[in-house]
């Protein structure tokens, strides 16, 4: 068979491959909210993203550009048409590119945000019901020059104060990283294979690939498929550094327009429609080789959202948006400070499968070690007490947070019912019922308003090292990623 016929025979398996895996086992036929469902489409769309502890850029990296890439590729006879040039790829702030408007040449923030959707304008996809664009890979950088004031606190303007809260060396600590990107290739005719990679460490030597170095933070996402065989298999690594303590590597679907979760600019990813609790699922097939020690936060699965207080859904006011995240963190290294000697860290009330709420000062029956940790807005005005409110700084607006550990109360929804569980040398394919669980979570609204609607603009795995107490890897493979619903009756 010549080259050009096997690429054609592979992907008209790879379609009907797909067709198959999403007529589920009992029948029911499921329609997948990305553009890539499973990771299957030979032809990649994939992007990085990086941004500093308030999720924006505040300053480039000398020599990187703005810290936005991408690598996508059509393929053709004997190799990979690629959509996004290097050139495209180091655009930085004040050179300009189609669409960018005036206020933005000269802004980096607001730089990266539309150099975001210029990147997704060469990537994108037509599709039903609405065209996509990528997976993304997001990096984020914990420390905090407190300072600088460059961080608001839940959306206000806010004063520099004194460090000794936050992570920072001094003066440049909120740096983005140097990326270097290996551009899609295929090698031996059959496989692909591509990968970022860099550190924050600027000035570092990075010659050996491999981020060993002592001292030096590291970060890589290889990804790799055969031709029409299978997914694509994307190999994460992330490693810390006394001066950067607490960095972020997550696989993110986000949303194809409109609001990811925690930003507050139009974003472009992979979700064509949007999830909604309570009718959809997530798959993924997650093995871990290192967990990235005690503090690392690694999230089986995090999804994000935004929507006011009342309820409404948000409109970019960062006074009155807030953040919201689910996340089951899996490393059996992390406690429960949800106790009932520390209800502040419990959310008010727990709902079971069979909707009956059980208040945290119920004792005998709350599931106390079933939550790492709940926060609340800190905009919020009816909070009950006690509380722990989030930390104002780390979004562009207020933001509330559940994190949720494996327990037997999460068995019905297919998440891990006990510790180690899909832990380093237990890979697994899971099947989550996300839509289902975070439906019954507690998030906080206003009195007297209507419930918000609990749509997703994100869905993500990955890991959130915490301000490490010294250097630690996390690395694991990501593969099968698919969001799932089954289509509402007419």
């Amino acid at each position: 068979m010549k080259k050009n016929q096997m690429v054609h025979v592979s992907l008209f398996l790879a379609h009907v491959l797909l067709l198959i895996s999403l007529h589920g086992a009992s029948g029911k036929d499921y329609i997948s909210a990305v553009g890539d469902p499973g990771m299957r489409r030979d032809e990649l769309r994939v992007a990085l993203e990086a941004w500093n502890f308030c999720n924006e850029v505040g300053a480039e990296a000398p020599g990187m550009g703005s810290p936005r890439a991408a690598d996508c590729f059509n393929l053709t006879s004997s190799s990979l048409r690629h959509g996004v040039s290097e050139d495209d790829n180091k655009l930085g702030v004040g050179t300009p590119f189609p669409g960018i408007s005036q206020g933005a040449l000269n802004n980096v923030d607001l730089y990266a945000a539309e150099k975001e959707l210029y990147l997704g304008s060469l990537c994108q996809v037509s599709d039903s019901p609405k065209p996509w664009q990528f997976w993304m890979v997001m990096l984020k950088n914990g420390n905090f020059d407190t300072k600088s004031g460059l961080c608001p606190a839940n959306g206000k303007k806010a004063a520099p104060f004194s460090p000794g809260k936050f992570p920072c060396f001094g003066s440049g600590c909120m740096n983005q990283p140097i990326v270097n990107h290996q551009e899609t290739e295929l090698l031996d005719g059959d496989t692909m294979r591509g990968s970022f990679s860099g550190s924050y460490d600027l000035g570092s030597d990075l010659s050996n690939g491999n981020g060993g170095a002592d001292g030096i933070s590291f970060y890589e996402v290889v990804w790799q498929k055969k031709l029409g065989v299978g997914s694509w298999v994307f190999r994460h690594k992330l490693k810390t550094s006394k001066k950067y303590p607490w960095l972020m590597l997550y696989l993110r679907a986000d949303a194809t327009q409109g609001y990811s979760g925690g930003y507050h600019y139009d974003t472009r990813g992979m979700l064509k429609t949007l999830p909604e609790s309570p009718n959809f699922k997530v798959r993924l097939t997650l093995d871990i080789k290192q967990g990235g020690g005690p503090k690392s936060q690694f999230y089986l699965i995090d999804i994000g959202s935004c929507w006011k207080n009342n309820g409404q859904p948000c409109n970019g006011d960062v006074l009155t948006d807030v953040t919201r995240y689910t996340e089951m963190i899996i490393n059996p290294e992390t406690p429960a400070w949800c106790s009932p000697t520390g209800l502040g860290n419990c959310p008010p009330y727990h709902i079971t499968p069979d909707d009956r709420k059980i208040y945290r000062n119920d004792t005998a029956n709350f599931p106390y070690s079933a939550y790492h940790y709940y926060c609340a807005p800190g905009n919020a005005k009816h909070l009950e007490q006690p509380v722990s409110t989030c930390d104002p700084y780390s979004n562009p607006q207020a933001q509330e947070i559940m994190q949720l550990l494996p327990h037997p109360i999460w068995a019905e929804y297919g998440y891990p019912t006990k510790q180690g569980q899909g832990w380093v040398g237990d890979a697994r394919t899971w099947e989550l019922d996300v839509g289902a669980l975070s439906s019954r979570l507690y998030f906080y609204q206003d009195p007297g308003t209507t419930p918000a609607r609990r749509i997703w603009g994100s869905v993500d795995v990955g890991t959130e090292i915490f301000v490490s107490d010294k250097d630690e890897v996390a690395e694991w493979t990501l593969s099968d990623f698919d969001v799932i619903f089954t289509p509402k009756k007419e």
